[in-house]
């Protein structure tokens, strides 16, 4: 799922509109909600999908770590893609593939199958999201901007509110025999209807004259990245063997060789993945340190809380879903509050707010978890997850809008890139992470695996706030906040 709409690559000219501007945003939207929903419902779906395809339970981590860390790494070429390919034409490759990937995964047959269609929709998916951002900044003029990039706000809202729910209605329903496949079943005429859109509605943009891809910088960042997730999805299973310890050492080598290549590329004259003098800035560096333990702690809690519902309480899809409303009516009601103008007034206090609503729903649901045990109901947990919602939206509101502000005009597209990459690898991280913290409490019970996993959300939401305070006062402050 990503929430930054800016511009990850420089956008052409503002032009008197596109004439199907309109329809053309909602042929954008449908992709958008395709991504959402497929982040969103697989955590709920985790569960009744190993119980059919078998599998240990880092079957359900791989499933949402898989997705997303495709996505992480194909999101930084992503944009350039377009930029140099013409985006209407990425769009349609994307939205294809996205289509084609999402009906393999529901004609998948074993965890290892439905794992790699999984990757294969993460990576189109990357493919397919920065072409709308910037065929937005193409087809509207200026004085609509805000209300195009505004749309997303709603429909973004009643997909996280209504998505859960469609999920384990149709998990429960098990419609025609089709059980969990049908929450991939769904995005078949989805695709089909935005592909027929695409072609009909959104403007053919030549190829710009975009840089270059650093095809073996991107090598790079994925062998660290799976060198980073890889173990600590499958270490805890295996008796944290010496393999995984090698592994994570292995990651942080590859970073650090990833760090000189961009550098030598850089004063080589070419376009490096990602600007190294990003990383002397002290707001860009608060912002990703901030936002890697800030979305690892978000994506954590949305996996655990549907596991515990499901595998601790013994509740159906469809309850588990519906428990979720609160915190996701939460979001949507600080991203309406934030937008009415609390976001430019109150800038990196807004962000701070935010993490002390987050961290006092998380001490509330430790504690009704604690006290009401199995006995725990829908209501009980309620004011918990309104807080844990609402806050997660204060801070998301502002986030990438204050990180950016901190960073040169011409580094905006690689801090862009860099900074919406980093969001998805939080969400693998936290599927990962916060996942092996709850299987390995499992060794004792469920309850006390759910606690254990709360705790470490604790630890994760201070690190946020931490970091949170190297980021500029507002946006716009002024860039090069070293």
């Amino acid at each position: 799922m990503t929430t930054e709409l800016t511009a990850p690559h420089p956008a052409a000219p503002a032009v008197a509109g596109h004439r199907w501007r309109w329809i053309a945003l909602a042929v954008i939207l449908t992709a958008e909600v395709m991504d959402l929903l497929d982040v969103l419902v697989t955590n709920l779906a985790g569960p009744a999908i190993r119980a059919d395809l078998g599998g240990s339970p880092t079957v359900i981590q791989w499933i949402g770590a898989g997705y997303t860390l495709a996505m992480a790494v194909g999101l930084v070429t992503g944009g350039r893609l377009g930029d140099l390919y013409g985006r209407r034409r990425m769009f349609l490759i994307g939205v294809l593939g996205f289509t084609a990937a999402s009906a393999a995964c529901a004609l998948a047959g074993s965890p290892g199958t439905l794992i790699a269609a999984r990757v294969a929709q993460g990576l189109l998916g990357a493919l397919l999201l920065p072409q709308g951002l910037g065929l937005i900044k193409e087809m509207f003029p200026p004085e609509q901007l805000a209300a195009a990039f505004g749309a997303f706000g709603p429909v973004m809202g009643i997909s996280a509110v209504g998505g859960p729910i469609l999920a384990g209605w149709l998990v429960d329903a098990d419609l025609a025999g089709t059980g969990w496949r049908a929450i991939f079943l769904i995005n078949v005429p989805l695709g089909l209807l935005a592909a027929l859109g695409a072609a009909r509605f959104l403007p053919a943009s030549r190829p710009g004259h975009a840089t270059r891809l650093d095809l073996p910088g991107v090598a790079l960042l994925s062998v660290a990245v799976f060198l980073l997730v890889h173990p600590l999805v499958q270490g805890r299973e295996l008796g944290w063997p010496a393999w995984s310890f090698a592994m994570l050492a292995g990651a942080v080598v590859v970073l650090a060789v990833f760090a000189r290549y961009e550098q030598r590329r850089q004063r080589a004259g070419r376009d490096p993945l990602v600007v190294p003098a990003l990383f002397r800035r002290r707001a860009f560096t608060g912002g990703l340190v901030a936002g890697l333990a800030f979305f690892t702690a978000l994506a954590g809690f949305s996996l655990v809380f549907s596991l515990y519902l499901q595998l601790g309480l013994g509740w159906s899809p469809l309850r588990a879903g519906l428990a979720g409303v609160p915190q996701a009516l939460g979001m949507v009601a600080a991203f309406v509050l934030a937008g009415a103008g609390l976001a430019q007034r109150l800038g990196r206090r807004l962000i701070h707010l935010g993490l002390g609503v987050v961290l006092a729903g998380v001490t509330g649901m430790l504690l009704t978890l604690t006290v009401a045990g199995a006995d725990v109901t829908p209501w009980r947990m309620t004011p918990a997850l309104l807080a844990v919602g609402f806050g997660m939206g204060l801070v998301m509101a502002p986030f990438f809008d204050i990180v950016l502000s901190g960073v040169e005009e011409a580094e905006t597209g690689s801090a862009s890139g860099t900074l919406t990459a980093v969001q998805q690898l939080g969400g693998a991280l936290g599927v990962a992470l916060l996942g092996t913290v709850f299987f390995d409490g499992l060794t004792d019970s469920v309850s006390h695996a759910v606690r254990v996993t709360l705790l470490a959300e604790l630890g994760l939401l201070l690190v946020t706030v931490a970091g949170a305070f190297l980021l500029p006062r507002r946006a716009r402050e002024g860039a090069g906040g070293h």
